[in-house]
């Protein structure tokens, strides 16, 4: 009998074909390389990109744009209710919730046509935000901030959740962090939505899914999970010490490794150089080298580059966003890549349904329950 293989955690299985990224060659999006992007462009651009297959020209985004702005409006019933929701529930949970709730006023909502389920995105896209900051801000007791018309999309979720209208620097920080989480191929939460997808589900159930697989500390909760490191260090002197302890008790450090980066990934690379300009700006330095130490002894000692979680999580911190917000965030970026893949799921559809390899007993012999 020939024992069929077997890959845990799908690793190195090649589970479908998409043209929305690779990482083949580094990492890129429809064709344009993540450092061009991450340089170059914005993220609202790169959304565009991602649903449209192509970079927009002036007329188009600014359709786009005027698209994205007149669904810059979540309905007050969803507001109170998430005002009802008792304040210890997860922002992830919240938003999980939230997202659910915002397809019920949708339009569209039985359109599964590309048109309509890039539509679908697009207020995803312009909600979403608003549901972040709304919630941050009830928990807090502080009255909540309708979207700026005039602001981009980073400068408007820093606005709505400090109420502060950010610097340029702080936009673009926001901006470029944006961008590098916005798609990443078959990942967990990506490949959720592809799954719920293949059922011909609709995209909003699709992106529901992916919120609940992204909450996981193993993806994008990871982020959050790094600052919790960084504070329990606590300065540069005791960052040598702690890290080479927590080495040699075989504790996971979150923000190392990756599943399909082996040499590092050119996301945390790009990101750290915004960390280091906003870590001077905001007079944290003294973290922006404690972090330096332990990235250091980790690659040295355990071969593991640094991944997108690493910097994120202090750029996050410099820009004065609290811990509970990170993986969110991380929502309403990726929410563009993941609608890609269910747009593109839907084109060329057939249902994922894999085998597993059966570990149980066999031939069991049924008794009545008076014999059991």
């Amino acid at each position: 009998m020939t024992t069929e293989a077997y890959h845990p955690g799908l690793e190195g299985v090649i589970a479908g074909e998409t043209a929305i990224s690779t990482i083949e060659g580094g990492l890129q999006y429809r064709g344009y390389s993540i450092a061009d992007l991450a340089e170059h462009s914005t993220f609202l651009e790169v959304a565009y990109l991602l649903l449209h297959g192509k970079l927009p020209s002036e007329e188009e985004l600014a359709d786009f744009l005027a698209i994205y702005s007149e669904s810059a409006e979540v309905d007050d019933s969803i507001i109170e209710f998430l005002r009802q929701i008792p304040l210890h529930v997860g922002a992830m949970d919240v938003l999980r919730t939230g997202i659910s709730a915002i397809s019920h006023f949708d339009p569209q909502l039985d359109d599964d046509s590309e048109g309509g389920n890039i539509a679908k995105a697009v207020r995803m896209l312009a909600q979403i935000p608003i549901l972040i900051a709304a919630r941050y801000r009830m928990t807090l007791g502080m009255d909540l901030i309708e979207p700026d018309p005039d602001l981009s999309f980073a400068a408007n979720i820093l606005y709505m959740i400090t109420g502060k209208c950010p610097s340029e620097q702080r936009e673009r920080a926001m901006d470029v962090s944006l961008i590098l989480y916005a798609e990443h191929e078959f990942n967990a939460s990506t490949f959720t939505a592809r799954v719920v997808t293949s059922t011909q589900s609709d995209i909003y159930s699709a992106i529901v899914a992916a919120v609940g697989a992204l909450k996981g500390p193993l993806h994008g909760g990871a982020n959050e999970r790094v600052m919790e490191v960084l504070e329990e260090v606590g300065s540069p002197d005791n960052a040598e010490d702690w890290i080479r302890d927590a080495l040699a008790k075989k504790r996971r450090i979150m923000g190392f490794g990756h599943r399909v980066y082996k040499t590092g990934d050119p996301r945390a690379v790009i990101l750290k150089r915004y960390c280091g300009e906003l870590a001077e700006k905001t007079r944290n330095l003294e973290l922006e080298k404690m972090a330096d130490v332990i990235e250091g002894i980790v690659v040295e000692e355990k071969g593991l580059p640094p991944n997108l979680d690493w910097p994120s999580a202090r750029l996050y911190h410099y820009l004065g966003l609290d811990v509970e917000l990170y993986t969110p965030l991380f929502v309403a970026s990726r929410v563009s890549g993941w609608a890609a893949h269910a747009i593109e799921q839907t084109a060329n559809n057939r249902l994922i349904r894999p085998r597993s390899r059966y570990t149980g007993p066999t031939g069991q012999r049924f008794l009545p329950i008076s014999g059991r």
